[in-house]
């Protein structure tokens, strides 16, 4: 049996975006093209409406081309339990509002029982210092947080 993941909405971007110029972005997105090439097949992938949503925000030919990569990919579903622990994200790790669907994303990973959660999103869900407080938070829930990391971290699998 393969390991489960959940791909949140900024590893879609930088597979699909235009290579950045930006020096640390650019070596980024190469790894998370490496990781999609090599490693996906290693896991049983998911997403949600959360990331169908987001990814379906800006540029149209943008969208149709992120919305493509995500097409087969299978979606959990949003629950109140869902909805109460990313609540509860917000409000115990002092997340920004701006942050709703960051948690969104955590909590719906976290109640499904996924065991890694695929990210760029450094600032609000793969932090070291926020890290300790979401895994608090979903183990007061009742729940086993995933292993939230980077394409750079999951290389190995």
């Amino acid at each position: 049996m393969s390991s489960t993941i959940y791909i949140e909405t900024s590893i879609i971007g930088y597979l699909t975006s235009w290579p950045s110029r930006d020096l640390i972005t650019a070596a980024n997105q190469r790894l998370t093209h490496d990781w999609w090439n090599q490693c996906r097949k290693n896991f049983d992938i998911f997403i949600s409406q959360f990331v169908i949503d987001e990814c379906a925000v800006g540029d149209a030919i943008a969208v149709k081309e992120r919305l493509d990569v995500i097409a087969d990919i299978r979606q959990l579903d949003v629950t109140e339990a869902v909805e109460a622990l990313a609540d509860g994200l917000v409000h115990q790790v002092l997340l920004p509002e701006k942050a709703q669907v960051d948690a969104l994303h955590i909590a719906i990973a976290t109640v499904h029982g996924v065991e890694y959660l695929l990210t760029w999103n450094c600032t609000h869900i793969a932090n070291a210092v926020l890290r300790p407080q979401i895994e608090t938070t979903c183990r007061s829930f009742g729940f086993e947080p995933p292993t939230i990391c980077t394409p750079q971290e999951l290389m190995e699998v």
